[in-house]
């Protein structure tokens, strides 16, 4: 692949468009990367930091000589090499420049340190549309929660995110609809600014309710994603993103959620990291409370009734931030990966469905037998389709 690209102008030329100063083996080499695994892959970041992303990226597709165990690579490659496609490559370079989107690379002086506290499942690249600057802003906070949020939670995250925006504090969220919205929507109608990490390309506005919004965050914030333009939002990829947001801000908020909220994937997150955790409490009758009542209860997280209350979070040691305590289920993230690659209506192959999805073709055939048995996937002699409930 490597050698495909390198042979290819067109490539070399838009790598170096994109990364004036970089070797273009490493900047196609990133690039690759964001393309063939997708956000978190804990095997590709190790593969990386052995053997830098050039080497690491023919290994991954072109050759068996490794650093790690064998079983664990020989799975890797099975679910990579279906998309080492230099093509996929071209496609995500070209609609870089369509949109200007700014390709940053860890080591460049705007790439947010906090960021690499992930360890081997830190971004291998991020593509930027805005100001890149605001990602390296002295005091960060991430303020989250549901997106059928109440009057009350939209209310609260708005109250929150204006006060802390002007007086200098970035907002950091996900752009979705409800208490995302209304966080970002604060921030800069006070001028201040804001942060949305996507679950899908750059170039791609979803929900696309919030295409002004995101119009308006590019103008004095920015809009984040690692991966690649073109790529679709899917339940995956919205997981492996709430990471980003988590690690991004040196505090987190959890302004209003459910019992099953994806807003306590973030909070999970920003325990794991040692990040200090709030949520805000709501009534014991509503459902939009019930997964703040249960960071408050089981992930140690501090009760957050103020915008003083946000600044004590961020003036407070990582050390005793929420770090500990239970969590959420646990679902297997290769399923839900799976799932989201299928459909009601298209039957699709295994080897359609691994290379969709991202996994090896054998873990997709065992995770199809393991949803078989449940009747939520079916093979009808022209593939796989999900069932209907």
């Amino acid at each position: 692949m490597m050698e495909a690209l390198l042979a290819d102008t067109e490539a070399c030329t838009a790598a170096r468009i994109a990364r004036p100063d970089d070797d273009p083996a490493q900047t196609l080499a990133r690039i690759s990367w964001g393309v063939i695994a997708e956000p978190g892959d804990g095997v590709a970041g190790a593969l990386i930091a052995q053997l830098g992303a050039v080497e690491a990226l023919r290994v991954a597709v072109e050759d068996s000589r490794f650093a790690l165990s064998d079983r664990v690579i020989g799975e890797a490659q099975r679910r990579w090499r279906p998309r080492a496609r230099p093509r996929a490559v071209m496609e995500s370079l070209r609609g870089a420049q369509e949109v200007g989107a700014r390709l940053m690379l860890s080591g460049d002086e705007q790439w947010p340190e906090s960021l690499d506290d992930l360890g081997d499942h830190a971004p291998a690249l991020l593509w930027v549309r805005g100001d890149a600057g605001r990602l390296v802003a002295p005091e960060r906070v991430s303020i989250v929660g549901a997106r059928a949020a109440s009057a009350y939670g939209e209310s609260i995250a708005a109250e929150f995110a204006g006060d802390l925006a002007a007086s200098g504090t970035l907002v950091v969220s996900g752009g979705a609809y409800g208490i995302d919205g209304a966080a970002h929507r604060a921030a800069l109608g006070v001028g201040g600014g804001t942060v949305a990490f996507l679950a899908g390309g750059v170039d791609r506005a979803y929900p696309a309710g919030h295409q002004q919004l995101f119009e308006r965050i590019q103008t004095t914030g920015a809009m984040v994603s690692e991966l690649p333009c073109g790529a679709a939002p899917t339940k995956w990829r919205f997981l492996a993103r709430n990471r980003l947001i988590a690690a991004l801000g040196m505090a987190t908020v959890v302004v209003e959620a459910g019992w099953r909220s994806g807003s306590l994937n973030t909070a999970g997150h920003a325990a794991a990291l040692g990040r200090p955790l709030g949520a805000v409490p709501g009534p014991v009758t509503s459902a939009a409370s019930a997964g703040c009542h249960r960071l408050l209860r089981e992930y140690d997280a501090r009760c957050v009734t103020s915008t003083a209350d946000v600044r004590e979070l961020l003036g407070m040691d990582a050390s005793i931030g929420g770090g500990g305590g239970g969590g959420a289920e646990r679902v297997d993230p290769d399923q839900i990966r799976l799932l989201d690659a299928m459909s009601t209506r298209t039957a699709r192959s295994s080897t359609e469905l691994a290379r969709i999805a991202g996994l090896s073709e054998a873990r997709v055939r065992a995770l199809l037998g393991l949803l078989s048995l449940e009747r939520r996937v079916g093979d009808d002699g022209a593939g796989w389709r999900l069932r209907t409930r």
